[in-house]
């Protein structure tokens, strides 16, 4: 599994696919602490079209200072929603609990 680069949340009209797919969402400076460690990582998504779900996740949460990245390129035999449950699962057991955005994240920063 293959992601592409990172891109401000901002841009994701324009550069993510309005197909299905995997989104992820980071603070684009920063780490939060978790658990049993610190990631930048605030969401993980899938979706029937990233775009629209990027725009729906900035509309409710807001896009400044988080950058995010797609899927670009499976295994080839799993379907995306596979990925999406196998990266939330590593991130959880790496860390302890899903990843979230904090209620006010500019005091995380």
């Amino acid at each position: 599994m293959r992601f592409g680069p990172w891109y401000p949340l901002a841009e994701a009209r324009d550069l993510a696919p309005a197909a299905e797919g995997v989104l992820q969402l980071r603070l684009a400076t920063g780490l939060l602490d978790y658990p049993r460690g610190k990631s930048a990582m605030v969401h993980y998504a899938h979706a029937d079209d990233v775009r629209a779900a990027a725009l729906a996740w900035a509309a409710a949460h807001g896009s400044d200072g988080i950058v995010c990245r797609h899927l670009i390129e499976g295994d080839g035999a799993t379907a995306p929603a596979a990925l999406y449950a196998k990266v939330v699962d590593d991130f959880v057991r790496r860390f302890g609990a899903q990843p979230e955005l904090p209620r006010s994240p500019r005091s995380e920063r």
